[in-house]
Formats: structure tokens, C-alpha cells, sequence
């Protein structure tokens, strides 16, 4: 059994008389990835047979391309734990990463994060592949996360984010009663200068926009719902504390953690065009019950 990442295409008409090279980068083949196809493991093939870049198409060919096969860091610990896999396929997966859970290992968390869970994952069910994470979450913010199964599946999901053509919707608890029931806040952010974590807003840092909508208001906070144009780091925790509306439990930025010790901030919906099946795809995952927990148990206004 090849273990090797495989796409396949046809030859429509359209694309008679195409150097093979010229198709492949029509289909969003990076330089990189068609050269490492080339000397570092991989193969390409029509109808069957080996052929190089150069191949002049004919209609109807049968086209193969076989990747190099991936390797992990070695350094990354492989892990066996349960992830709630709201859907897979041979190109992706999109997972419900619950609160308290590094995305990727940091030196303070090198385990317990959803890579190390993914490469155990992986393991067990016999995939070949490393981890590479599209859409990222803080620590302690919960909900979906998507991520490629291969280096050439998340260049082209990378190209959607630039294109903001992957769409992600929050929820969240905030402090304070909001004048507007919806806004955009756009205003651009940084790092701070005397901290490596923290960032802020200032006017020479990177744009980034945020819309929000209140769903309801209660006696001690708002709840809403929040859709991002740009990810910025920490995006939606520093622009609600620019309005003086800290997320509850976020004491890095301001927030009070009487209620929830965690940033009450959650990602509920994705979606995006799937990068080979052409599908536009929809995700969604319910608030956790911390978070469900309070507006159960707090007074609307």
C-alpha cells in the first residue's frame, strides 16, 4: 500500500496541449510542493505511466500526482486521547477543541494540545501525515478548529483565509450593556511592547476587523456574536477590551472571573469551500456547558 498523499484530475478539452507543469499550477500547486514532488519522494504519472513537468496533456488523460510522505517533528510527543471529530475525509478534519486545551504544544503545555492528540490520532488510524492547523485557537477559548492532512491542502485552505473566504462565528460573554445592538469595530493591533503574549490596539499594527451583534443583554453582561474579517492574534479579546467590554474570565485583558474562570469566548460556526471537492461546507458546534451554565442561570434584562 502506498502511503503517500495522492490527488487525481481528467483532462478536460480546455486544457489540451497544457505543459503538465503549467496544469499543476493552475490547480494552486505551490513551486515548492511541484519540486518536492520531483526530488524528494514523490511521482507523477499519466494513464498509468511515469512522466516529468514537461508532458504535453491530451484530453482524457488520466493525471496522478503522488506527494512526498510527511514525517512529524520528533520532538512533538504522540499522544492517545479522545477529540470530538465533527468531520473527516481524506483531506481534512474539523474538530471541537474544548476549553483548557493548547492548540499546538508550547514550552510551558509540550503535551496535552490538539497536536499531540492528532498525532496519536493519526497513529491509531494508520494516516501518514503531520499536523497542520489552519484556523487556531487560544487555550482557553473553545470550539471548532479545522485542519489539513497535508502541507498541499493547507496552502490552498490558507489561500481562502487570505482571500477571507473562510468564515468563523463566535460567541461570547462580555462585560457591559452595549449603545449599539451590532457594530464593527476596526481598529488595527500589535504586540505590547514589554510583553511576548499580550497585544494591543495601535495605530501601527496590523488591521483588523471584527463584527459583533448583541444577541441578549443580562444584569451583568452581554451576550453576543461575533464574526471575524481578519485572525489576528488574540483579535477578539483586545478589540472588546478597547471598547471596555472585556470578555468575562478574561483576566489577561481586563475581564472579571467571578463567574468563569476561562475566557467565556467560543467558536460556534465555520465555513468554507472545500479546497478538492469544490463544496461549500458548514460546521457547528453548540456553546460548552460553562458557558451555557450562566445565561441559564443570570437574569435578562
Amino acid at each position: 500500500m502506498d502511503k503517500r498523499f495522492k490527488l487525481n484530475w481528467t483532462v478536460k478539452k480546455s486544457d489540451h496541449g497544457k505543459q503538465l507543469r503549467e496544469f499543476l499550477r493552475e490547480q494552486d500547486l505551490s513551486k515548492s510542493a511541484i519540486t518536492d514532488v520531483k526530488f524528494k519522494g514523490g511521482a507523477l504519472f499519466v494513464n498509468g505511466k511515469e512522466v516529468t513537468v514537461r508532458y504535453h496533456l491530451k484530453e482524457a488523460d488520466w493525471i496522478e500526482i503522488y506527494f512526498p510522505t510527511e514525517e512529524p517533528p520528533a520532538a512533538m510527543i504522540v499522544e492517545d486521547f479522545f477529540l470530538h471529530i465533527l468531520y473527516e475525509d481524506e483531506f481534512l478534519l474539523v474538530v471541537n477543541k474544548p476549553a483548557g486545551m493548547n492548540t499546538i504544544p508550547s514550552r510551558e503545555h509540550p503535551t496535552g494540545s490538539l497536536a499531540n492528540g492528532l498525532l496519536g490520532y493519526y497513529k491509531q488510524s494508520g494516516i501518514y501525515a503531520t499536523t497542520h492547523i489552519v484556523t487556531r485557537l487560544d487555550r482557553d477559548t473553545s470550539g471548532i478548529v479545522l485542519i489539513a492532512k497535508h502541507r498541499h491542502i493547507h496552502h490552498l485552505l490558507s489561500m481562502q483565509q487570505k482571500e477571507n473566504q473562510i468564515s468563523r462565528i463566535y460567541e461570547a460573554l462580555v462585560e457591559g450593556i452595549f449603545d449599539l445592538e451590532c457594530g464593527k469595530i476596526e481598529e488595527p493591533i500589535a504586540r505590547k511592547s514589554n510583553s511576548i503574549i499580550e497585544r494591543v490596539v495601535n495605530p501601527n499594527g496590523q488591521y483588523a476587523c471584527t463584527y459583533y451583534r448583541v444577541i441578549s443583554e443580562f444584569e451583568k453582561f452581554s451576550y453576543l456574536e461575533l464574526r471575524l474579517i481578519t485572525g489576528r492574534t488574540h483579535q477578539i479579546r483586545v478589540h472588546l477590551s478597547y471598547l471596555n467590554h472585556p470578555l468575562l474570565g478574561d483576566d489577561l485583558y481586563g475581564g472579571k472571573t467571578e463567574l468563569i474562570k476561562r475566557q467565556a469566548l467560543h467558536c460556534r460556526e465555520l465555513e468554507f469551500i472545500h479546497p478538492v471537492l469544490q463544496e461549500k461546507m458548514n460546521f457547528f458546534a453548540p456553546l460548552p456547558s460553562d458557558i451555557e451554565n450562566i445565561l441559564k442561570n443570570s437574569k435578562p434584562i
